[in-house]
């Protein structure tokens, strides 16, 4: 009974992180296609280029909701951790769209630049203010989810804040039209917008693809991490074999610990995992102690200084 209450007071807030970014995937999604048509009528490129940051947001919530909804989903036998993988591929096709995007705006921005298009200014103008209200408003039912630092959460609010600039741009080309006439402006704030685009996609690219590469999580020091269990734990001789990497943005751990036999093997066991959740945040670790020195090849596997396996003079 106790298990199924915790259950249930995980998931509301859960429930609160996805209705907001629900919400704030359908604003942001319906802006998106009204900058689009808006773009087309008025012949704007800078709203086009916001159209695209948007989409880039858009899609953001979107992972972010898919993450929240497959975190839920219990793992399977086949799956043994979920569904959670998932989010990472999706991110990952999503920063090549993006640089897709990108591309296609600069070109079309250039071919512009030489050739300047009549703008409609004020439709311009009128849809750019009303983008910037709906990342706004996005940002705001965001932002009052973000205390519960979901990671999904907080990098859909920052996209979102990311693309307030892209509206602010198109506004500003729109102010210049109108009262100069001066058209070029918008192919040049066009490119400005995408460089926004440009960034975030490589963000996300990069990390995706560190996931899908098993590469251990950016922040996370592995000599630092032996050497402080070491000095934590005295009981501790030697950490090898260490494998770290990241499922749905949990990281997950193995690795072998040669210790001095201790009194109580599960105390010792406990405080292991307790140093590494405490310290580093791992709660899905896996420790092989060991009461002999590991003698097999694979032990200096990831051991900078492999003299360690011609120490047999014992």
């Amino acid at each position: 009974m106790a298990h199924s209450h915790l259950d249930s007071s995980g998931q509301t807030k859960d429930d609160g992180n996805g209705h907001r970014l629900l919400l704030a995937f359908i604003i942001t999604a319906g802006f998106m296609l009204l900058e689009v048509v808006g773009g087309l009528i008025s012949g704007s490129l800078a709203l086009l280029a916001d159209a695209g940051h948007m989409l880039t947001d858009a899609a953001a919530l979107l992972f972010a909701l898919l993450a929240v909804h497959f975190a839920r989903r219990p793992p399977s036998a086949r799956h043994t951790f979920g569904w959670l993988r998932l989010t990472t591929l999706a991110a990952f096709v999503n920063a090549i769209a993006l640089v897709l995007i990108t591309v296609l705006i600069v070109w079309e921005a250039f071919v512009r630049f030489r050739h300047p298009q009549p703008i409609a200014g004020a439709t311009m103008m009128v849809i750019a203010i009303a983008g910037l209200l709906a990342n706004i408003l996005s940002f705001w039912i965001l932002h009052r989810g973000s205390e519960e630092k979901n990671l999904n959460v907080r990098a859909a609010a920052l996209h979102v804040l990311g693309d307030l600039l892209g509206s602010v741009g198109a506004i500003v080309a729109a102010i210049v039209i109108l009262t100069t006439g001066w058209t070029p402006i918008d192919p040049i704030l066009s490119v400005l917008v995408s460089c926004l685009v440009l960034r975030s996609a490589w963000q996300l690219l990069k990390e995706s693809v560190n996931e899908l590469l098993e590469g251990a999580p950016g922040s996370l020091d592995v000599a630092a991490l032996k050497r402080g269990l070491r000095r934590e734990i005295p009981e501790v001789r030697d950490v090898h074999h260490v494998h770290i990497w990241l499922v749905g943005e949990k990281p997950v751990m193995t690795l072998h610990v040669h210790v001095i036999p201790p009194h109580d093997h599960d105390a010792l066991l406990e405080r292991i995992q307790h140093y590494l959740e405490h310290h580093y945040r791992i709660a899905h670790a896996t420790i092989q102690m060991e009461y002999q020195p590991c003698s097999g090849p694979e032990c200096h596997l990831n051991e900078a200084q492999s003299g360690h396996a011609h120490h047999h003079h014992h």
